[in-house]
């Protein structure tokens, strides 16, 4: 197996969903990169400053990681947002409209994203063995996403993903019921790890890990709904 699918069984072995958990690694090493070291580059800048400081959900990451990281620290984030600060100031001054352009960070995850499940696909036949026997379970997106340019590729091997899959959701929905059990009252032993564990795991299996690329979708999905109630007021 090359390098991308060592990297990738890596995350297939794990728990949790290996796309959301790759999407968010990267995501906090290319913060973590930008803090560290080009705080100050005009190219980054620039790009920050296409958006006015990022989306609301990375503006507020970007602090989080920074505060939460003495090597960090507020500095870096206090010296980009004064500059943003700068170009909202100067426009109003001039009265000239900043349009919100697309977020930097929201572009390099959306395009991670897509090389991860392209790559999890080419690759499936060597994962899956490792994703049957592991406590990995794929989010509904993107177990969506791959099942069906899987089905496209090799709609046997797709047939035993979804197999898999549904064994894999099953056995959360098992835990959970035994969880919820044993808060009745003639209950005499507590919860298990793994059963208390099963309410998390459920809860990504169907939404993925609170990131950007799994609320663009619902974000688009509201949208469009609201144009069909509200109509074209345009």
């Amino acid at each position: 197996m090359d390098l991308i699918g060592i990297y990738l069984r890596e995350a297939f072995q794990g728990t949790g969903c290996p796309i959301c958990r790759i999407v968010e690694k990267y995501e906090r090493e290319v913060i973590g990169h930008i803090l560290y070291e080009h705080v100050n580059s005009p190219s980054v800048r620039e790009k920050f400053s296409e958006s006015l400081g990022l989306c609301p959900y990375h503006a507020w990451k970007l602090k989080d990681i920074a505060y939460s990281n003495p090597l960090y620290g507020g500095l870096g984030v206090a010296i980009i947002y004064e500059h943003m600060l700068s170009i909202y100031l100067n426009a109003l001054k001039d009265e000239k409209k900043i349009e919100d352009g697309k977020c930097y960070l929201c572009e390099l995850t959306e395009v991670k994203e897509k090389h991860t499940v392209e790559a999890t696909v080419d690759r499936m036949d060597k994962l899956i063995e490792d994703y049957r026997n592991s406590e990995a379970i794929l989010c509904k997106k993107h177990f969506e996403e791959i099942e069906v340019k899987l089905r496209r590729k090799n709609p046997e091997l797709a047939e035993e993903l979804k197999k898999v899959q549904i064994g894999k959701l099953e056995k959360i929905k098992t835990l959970m019921h035994l969880f919820i059990e044993k808060f009745d009252y003639r209950a005499t032993r507590a919860p298990t790890e793994q059963e208390a564990s099963s309410v998390p795991k459920a809860i990504e299996s169907l939404k993925g890990l609170p990131l950007q690329i799994n609320f663009v979708k619902r974000q688009k999905q509201h949208s469009i709904l609201r144009g069909v109630l509200l109509g074209n007021r345009d």
